[in-house]
Formats: C-alpha cells, structure tokens, sequence
C-alpha cells in the first residue's frame, strides 16, 4: 500500500480554494458578499478580459484594522461565527472564512483598506497565499480589493476557463442577482470600460428590477406581496402572456440571498398553471424572509442552495402568495400599437468610458477632492411603478380545484393570511354555496393537490353600524361585431375588447370540467357506447365512478373489460366518443392515486379545446353577447388552458392618438 503523506499547506490551499473558486464570477460573489456584510452602501465592480486578468471591488463599508487585514486571509478565519449555536443564526452572505483565503490562493490579491476611525489605511499584498508587502498607508475609508491574474499558478484550472465574453456574462448575472437581493444599495457594474448597470440603491425593489433588467421587464410586472405561516413573501411575477424561454429570469432570494431552489420554482410554476404556454416558463423576483432557524445554509460550499425545515410551508407559502397576485391583478392585457421604425437610421454608438478614469493612481497621493468625487451618490434613476388596471368584480363563489404539490390550508388562507384575518361575518352575509362546493371529495394520503375558491377578494372589513355603502355597477359590455370569424369586437365605457372566442370557450369548458360540477350538463344517451380497455384502464375507470359522475360521465361497469357510455356532457355529443373515452380511462390510469395532476389536466385539454366554438364556427350575435359577458365578469377567464390571452383592450384614448386626435 503506498505510503500516506500529510499534504503540504501549498497544495492543500489550492485544493480547498477549488471547493470555492470556480471562476471569476466565484470570485466577484464572494467579495460583494463581503462588502454587503461590511455595511456598504455603495459598490463598484471592474472587470477585464471577463475577470481573468483584473477584477476590482471598491465599497465604503467599515474597512478593517492594520493588525487584522493577514489575519482575514486565513483560512477559515472570521468575525461572524464564534460558536457552534450561531450556526442555527447565520443572518449574513459570508460566514466561513475560506473566501479571502482562496481567492489569495490562487491569484495575485492587492487589499487596501482603512476603517473610518483611524487616520491611515492599510496596504497589503499577497501572491498565491504569500504576503509580499503590508504596511501602512493612505486611501479612502472602505475596502478596494484588486485581483489580478486568476488561476496564474494553477494552468490545468486556467485551461478551462471559457471565453472573455462567456466568463463576463457569468459575472454581470452574479452581479445582477446580488443587486436586486440589496435594492438599498447602489451597486455599479464596468466591464472592460464600459458602464454595464448603475442602480440607484434607493432601497425600493422595483427600481433595482428596473436598473437591472431594463424598462420592458419591468412594465411586465405584477407585485406580490404575502404572508403565511411566519413566511413573508414580497417581490414581483411576470404576466402570464410575458412569460419566458427558459427559467432565466427566476430570481429566488431567501434572507437577502440568493438561491437555486427546485422546490421554489416548482410552486411558482404550479402557480402559473393552465396560465402559460406549453414551453414557457415565469419569471419573477421573490424575496421570501422567514426564521434563520427554518433554513440550513451550510449544505452547499459557494452557498448557492438552502435546506427548508418545512418544505410543504415555504411551497404553499409561494403559491397562494403568487395565485393571489395574478388573479387580483384581472390580467386583461391591453393591445400594444407600435410606433413606426425608422430601419434606415443608424444608432447611436455609446461612447467608452475614460480610460484615465480608471487608471490606478497610488493611494498616497489621492486628494480630498477626489476622495469625495468617487464616493458621490450615483445618479437616480427614474422609478416607474407598474400600470394596475381597475380590479375587477368577481361574482363567482364556487369552489373549484387546481393542480399543486403539497397540501393546503383551507382556501379561506388563500386571500386572507390567518394571524391577518378579519372577524367572521355573520351566516346571512355570506354568499350561497353551490351543492358541489359542498360535497367537496377528500384529498387522497397518496396525492397532492390545492383546494382554491376562484374568489380572490381583498380582506373583508369588520361591519359598521351605519347603512352598507353600494358598490358602483360594472360597466356592460356590448357585443359590436366579429372579426375574421373569430374574434369578437365589444365595448366597454371608453375600451375596445376583442375577444377570442375559441380560447374563451375553451376555457369556459375546462373550469367546467375541473370544477366537477358538471351533472347539469349530462345528458343519457339511447344508445350506449360501447369501448373496449385493457384492464388497469378499466379499473381506473371504474374506481373513479364519481369523478366520471361529475365530469357529465356515466358509465356501466357490468360487462368487463368493456366500459359503456350511457351519458355524456352536452358539449360533447358531436365529438368522437370512441377516442375521447380511451383517453379518459389512460388518463386515470396514469394517475389513479390522483387524478388532479398535470397529466389529468392536459386530457381536459384536449377534451375542451375539440368542444370548444371553433374559428370560421357561425354564431349570431345573441351566442356571441352571452359568451363575452360570460368572459368579462369571470376573472378565471382570462387565458386558454395553453396560456394563450383570450381577450385584449384598447383605450379610446389610444385609438385617438393613432389618428392624431390628440
């Protein structure tokens, strides 16, 4: 057996600055991690050559003693744990002590620093976890850490590096992340010379959205703003017509950090469900703040992913917090007319920053001046906050299911967070409920699902004495015309709306179906239809004789394997039963433990899109009125179950405008 050697320091360094460093992004999140802790409120980040050759992290936190700047680059050494109990409380980014250590182990690392009390600041060097220079000298308050030459002694690691261009994405994206984490403090991002972002650090979420991902982005956004079970969730979703390629634009923030969480955009998407199109995906910025103790941050080296104590809490926490976002915001889309582009224009070439600016001047001859110069606010940038439309009345009290991944609280919670909730009302004052809501089947142990009301009303007001004060009457919509055949042309007071009445439909038909409150809508059939399944399929059927029921479904069991169809819902009698019944019976059978899941949803698809009104389908303008009405006062009618919009506006005053009215 070969010998076992102790590793010498050198060799352990780089091994361990490996578990931490990946790359110059690493590098850039670890410091500004170590600046947010140092109380910073501004920060500057310079990158080169994508950070391979220079990296610059400048803040005005509150630096660090001459005697402790060595000490900060040892290895797990630092000022944020002093016992093994603060680990149950970690409430800063940084807390290990290996950042300062393996970033010095594997560049070329030039500190200067100088806390506000003391007169002179310190300078210090170190090259490959070798001091080289540490002495006294003089430099603003705050820490400037400079890192040159990453990997410079580890080739094979130097070798993997991947383009300028890719390596300078990876840190504007950490960089971007941290800035919308802290919107308080005013982050400034130079690649290469060039002024990437500047946010303002006026400590409202928006504007760090805003700086960071651009005015369209943002104009996009519906707030969000939840509490459930001590779980604060705040931040901001994507409209469901806006929705993206991939999951991006997923921001997840727990505490003030960032993290990579499956669990979370699970339920941010089950959230979005039958909202957005197959292939797209939400996007938000969600800031959950909940007990240090819930959470373990210590499962991953770089920090990047956390541990939940209540996984099922913090699942229905974002949920209903993100549900109750997009049914209150109404989601009626208004139609975009773009200006004119003028093709043959040339655009404008920004102009390069300048290149003395950044040139690196010795501290001890910086003046005053040009000490307060550097450190002056950035400028403000403009704080626009999203458009909300005028809510919309919902009249519907009944209760329908909604596909999800834990068990919920009682849909009640779903508006109203508990240690919020107003007194009860009085029995008389409560909506009548449908038998249906009533007979609400049990959730099965071995599946999941959400219970929801489609009532997402604001939190009711303890009754007054005095007389009830009447709500204002909707304005009507009045069916004007059809478009091409498919799209239905309203008025309502100074709007345009036009509707598609296929998405609608279709629509209309899947609540419908999902609700299971369908009975209304059987209808017995001289003839039965006969439909021969394999034998899970059959059992499947036969198990879920009541969800068939109330689906329109009745079904006779008595000739096994052979199902045969004795009812149908109405809105199905022209379709081809043969091929409909077949995917029912796979469905359950796919599902039998239950039958809400995704895979159940895409059949009722399919079984509403093949019922709906089809485009070039005649209808006269009585059919048409019922259908838009039927759209305009239900707030679950807002997009197909493919996430495709079903109705746009457009203002008076937007028309006006396109034909120089005004």
């Amino acid at each position: 057996m070969p010998k076992i050697n102790v590793l010498s320091k050198e060799i352990s360094e780089l091994i361990a600055a490996g578990e931490v460093i990946e790359r110059p992004s690493s590098v850039i999140k670890e410091l500004v991690e170590n600046s947010i802790d140092s109380g910073a409120k501004h920060i500057t980040v310079e990158i080169k050559n994508g950070g391979t050759t220079y990296m610059r992290v400048t803040d005005d936190g509150c630096g660090m003693a001459f005697e402790d700047v060595p000490t900060a680059f040892l290895r797990h050494a630092t000022s944020k744990i002093g016992s093994k109990s603060d680990l149950d409380n970690i409430c800063t980014l940084g807390f290990r002590g290996e950042a300062l250590a393996s970033v010095s182990a594997v560049s070329k690392v030039e500190v200067m620093t100088k806390p506000a009390c003391e007169t002179y600041g310190t300078l210090y060097r170190i090259e490959g976890s070798t001091e080289m220079l540490h002495e006294k000298s003089g430099c603003p308050d705050g820490t400037t850490i400079m890192i040159r030459d990453l990997f410079y002694n580890v080739p094979a690691r130097q070798k993997f590096m991947k383009k300028d261009v890719t390596e300078a994405n990876a840190v504007s994206q950490i960089l971007q992340k941290i800035t919308l984490s802290h919107p308080e403090i005013a982050f400034r991002m130079i690649r290469d010379n060039r002024m990437e972002f500047n946010s303002c650090g006026d400590g409202e979420l928006f504007s760090a959205v805003y700086a960071v991902y651009g005015r369209d982005f943002a104009r996009d956004l519906i707030e969000v703003d939840y509490e459930y079970e001590g779980i604060s969730v705040k931040g901001y979703v994507i409209k469901p017509l806006y929705a993206k390629n991939n999951r991006t634009f997923q921001n997840f923030f727990v505490n003030g950090r960032y993290i990579r969480s499956r669990l979370c955009s699970s339920a941010l998407e089950n959230a979005f469900s039958n909202m957005i199109m197959t292939g797209k995906f939400p996007a938000c910025v969600l800031m959950l703040d909940l007990a240090p103790s819930a959470m373990d941050v210590n499962i991953h080296p770089a920090k990047a992913e956390v541990r939940f104590t209540h996984e099922r809490t913090v699942t229905d926490a974002i949920y209903f917090a993100v549900k109750n976002a997009l049914m209150n915001d109404g989601l009626i889309y208004e139609f975009e007319l773009k200006p004119n582009t003028d093709w043959t224009k040339k655009p404008e070439v920004s102009e390069p920053l300048d290149q003395k600016e950044f040139i690196f001047t010795p501290i001890d001859k910086i003046a005053e001046t040009e000490r307060a110069a550097a450190w002056a606010p950035a400028a403000e940038l403009p704080s626009p906050k999203p458009v909300k439309l005028p809510e919309q009345n919902v009249s519907s009290a009944e209760t329908f299911f909604d596909s999800g991944i834990t068990m919920t609280p009682k849909p009640e919670d779903l508006c109203v967070p508990k240690e919020k909730a107003a007194p009860e009302q009085p029995a008389a004052a409560e909506p009548p409920k449908t038998d249906k809501a009533a007979e609400a089947p049990e959730i099965p142990a071995e599946g999941f699902k959400y219970i929801t009301s489609s009532s997402f009303a604001k939190r009711p007001e303890p009754e007054k004495a005095a007389a009830p004060v009447e709500e204002p009457e909707k304005p009507k919509i009045r069916v004007i015309g059809e478009a091409f055949k498919n799209y239905i042309m309203a008025e309502i007071d100074s709007s345009i709306v036009m509707i598609d009445k296929h998405a609608a439909h279709e629509r209309i038909i899947f609540e419908r179906l999902k609700s299971r409150n369908c009975r209304q809508y059987s209808q017995m059939l001289i003839t039965g239809i006969r439909v021969l399944l394999p034998l899970n399929e059959f059992d499947a059927m036969e198990n879920n004789a009541e969800l068939l029921a109330d689906m329109g479904f009745s079904f006779d069991f008595s000739e096994k394997p052979t199902v045969i169809a004795t009812a149908v819902p109405t809105f199905l009698m022209d379709l081809d039963l043969d091929e409909i019944i077949p995917e029912i019976a796979e469905n359950l059978c796919m599902c039998r433990h239950d039958p809400q899941t995704h895979i159940f949803d895409d059949m009722l698809h399919t079984i509403a899109c093949k019922s709906a009104i089809k485009a070039n389908d005649k209808n006269d303008i009585t059919e048409l009125q019922a259908l838009a009405e039927q759209v305009y006062n239900d707030d679950r009618i807002r997009h197909c179950p493919h996430g495709r919009p079903v109705m746009f506006t457009m203002t008076k005053s937007n028309i006006e405008h396109q034909f120089k009215r005004t």
